[in-house]
């Protein structure tokens, strides 16, 4: 068929090879021949110049007799003769007695074969059935000798067992008369080995227990005397007070002004989004920043991986610090880390992953509980549980888009 005349649907199906065509388009060909009577007439004429006879014969309501009842119902269907639809039913039913004819000749076929099979079997089982009995009986009679010889070898085994067993109670009653002298001593001196390394470890955790519990004190009496030290050098520039340990008005009472610490920057005389509010903050003597480090890096520039955020907010935080000189802790949630992630942190930044089974908001409260009490704490995170519980604690929360207006503005 010229490639013009052939409908837009089918000219991919045409270009296949006949045996795919047949296989892979005979429902998109069967459709087209439903809906497109043009398309139809087209393969009808075809069929009449290559079965002249046929469509003749059908065009005049007669069916050959010798005639393919598919080609008979394949013809009929395309020239669409008067009666054609009777002509194809007819088709179909001689296809069914026709399929019910070679399944039953096969069948008959089948049981035949299985008939000559079964015979065949029957002979062969009952060869094999008579070699097996000659096997039998020629396997009892030498079982009968084979059990003659077992019970002899037997009663020789008893024999040797009897023997042996005496020489082995002789031998373990010397065993035991030469070691009951030194197995007591020897209970003994395991057991004071044991007393001893219990009583050396139990002296090694106390050692450390001691020695762990003076360092975190001594850390927590000297960051809060560094931070006290720094307030009162503060407040003594501030009121340009004299250095001298007292004066004669110093007797008379008065209220004094509250030194600086987070709870007293206002918190209503700025905006939560105002850098200002930060800068106060970050002004106090000993002032610790704690930042949680995926919450702000989210909120600032989230389309990044994980590892360029990191990397960016380090850089923006070495400059911060470098201005302000305040200590920075930065926090990260490691809980779903399967190896160590390698920081580059700059200098004056401290960096903390979460422990396994640990989130990085359980890290930042340790932290906050870990300083004394009077010190200037800010815990940078959106995370309102977080905020809400760090305040409880004495610590200051401050958003996070707060940092990331403070970092760009330097």
């Amino acid at each position: 068929m010229p490639a013009a005349t052939i409908p837009p649907p089918l000219r991919g199906i045409a270009k296949f090879d006949p045996r795919k065509r047949a296989k892979l388009g005979s429902a998109p060909i069967a459709a087209q021949l439903e809906n497109d009577k043009k398309f139809r007439e087209l393969v009808a004429e075809s069929v009449a110049a290559g079965w002249p006879e046929l469509v003749a014969s059908l065009a005049e309501g007669n069916v050959p007799p010798a005639a393919d009842p598919v080609l008979v119902a394949a013809a009929a269907y395309l020239t669409r003769p008067p009666g054609w639809a009777e002509m194809i039913e007819t088709a179909r039913a001689d296809l069914e007695q026709s399929a019910v004819a070679a399944e039953d000749l096969e069948r008959e076929e089948t049981v035949t074969r299985l008939r000559e099979q079964l015979a065949a079997q029957k002979s062969a089982a009952k060869e094999e059935a008579d070699r097996l009995r000659e096997q039998i009986k020629a396997a009892r009679a030498e079982n009968s000798d084979l059990r003659r010889k077992l019970h002899d070898a037997r009663e020789r085994a008893k024999a040797a067992a009897r023997r042996a067993e005496e020489m082995e109670r002789t031998a373990e009653e010397a065993r035991s008369a030469a070691t009951a002298a030194g197995s007591a001593g020897e209970s003994e001196l395991r057991r004071l080995r044991e007393r001893v390394a219990d009583v050396e470890k139990q002296l090694e955790a106390s050692r450390r227990a001691a020695r762990e519990g003076r360092s975190i004190e001594d850390a927590r009496i000297r960051v809060l005397l560094d931070a006290l030290q720094d307030a009162s050098a503060g407040l003594r520039r501030e009121l340009a007070l004299p250095t001298t340990i007292s004066r004669p008005a110093d007797s008379v009472a008065a209220v004094t002004g509250e030194r600086p610490g987070v709870r007293g920057v206002p918190a209503r005389a700025l905006a939560d989004d105002d850098p200002q509010l930060l800068d106060q903050l970050l002004a106090l003597p000993q002032v610790h920043l704690i930042i949680d480090g995926y919450n702000v890096t989210k909120t600032g520039y989230g389309t990044l991986t994980l590892a360029d955020q990191r990397t960016r907010l380090m850089t923006s935080l070495g400059g911060l610090v470098a201005q302000t000189r305040v200590e920075v802790t930065v926090v990260f949630d490691g809980a779903e880390l399967n190896a160590p992630v390698q920081v580059v942190a700059p200098r004056g930044v401290r960096v903390l992953f979460s422990a396994p089974g640990e989130i990085a908001d359980d890290l930042i409260r340790q932290l906050v509980r870990a300083e004394p009490s009077g010190r200037a704490i800010a815990v940078v995170s959106s995370d309102r549980e977080v905020a809400e519980s760090v305040r409880r604690m004495g610590a200051r929360p401050v958003p996070s888009g707060l940092l990331l207006r403070r970092l760009g503005r330097a």
